[in-house]
């Protein structure tokens, strides 16, 4: 059983996306592995506070590089679509809870790379 007070904790974390943040913040660590780790997840943090107030998309591990090539190999065939159930997947891979159920581009079961790239 847990106490009012980790309750509370963990509704604040959740509310805030703490555990989120700290996954990418992490990952984006061990991938550019920075000499200075503390003053490059500063530097991180500043760009987020920027992206939110511009609007802009803020530091992320993937950019769209990364997911034209995950959307190339879910689409072998090169028929330039992928399924809904593929969509889906990729982005709970990716992390990415909240999937619109009907994104831009999509066409019965089939999802375009554009619109692919758009929703993650």
């Amino acid at each position: 059983m847990s106490t009012e007070r980790e309750r509370d904790a963990k509704e604040y974390l959740e509310q805030h996306k703490i555990f989120e943040l700290m996954d990418n913040m992490t990952s984006m660590l061990l991938f550019y592995r920075p000499e200075n780790p503390k003053e490059f997840l500063i530097e991180q943090l500043e760009l987020l506070k920027v992206s939110r107030e511009s609007g802009m998309r803020g530091p992320n591990l993937f950019d769209n590089s990364n997911l034209t090539a995950l959307y190339g190999i879910m689409d072998p065939a090169n028929q330039k679509y992928i399924s809904f159930a593929q969509y889906k997947q990729a982005l709970t891979m990716l992390g990415i809870k909240d999937i619109n159920p009907n994104p831009e581009g999509r066409a019965q079961d089939k999802i375009s790379h554009e619109s692919f790239k758009a929703e993650a």
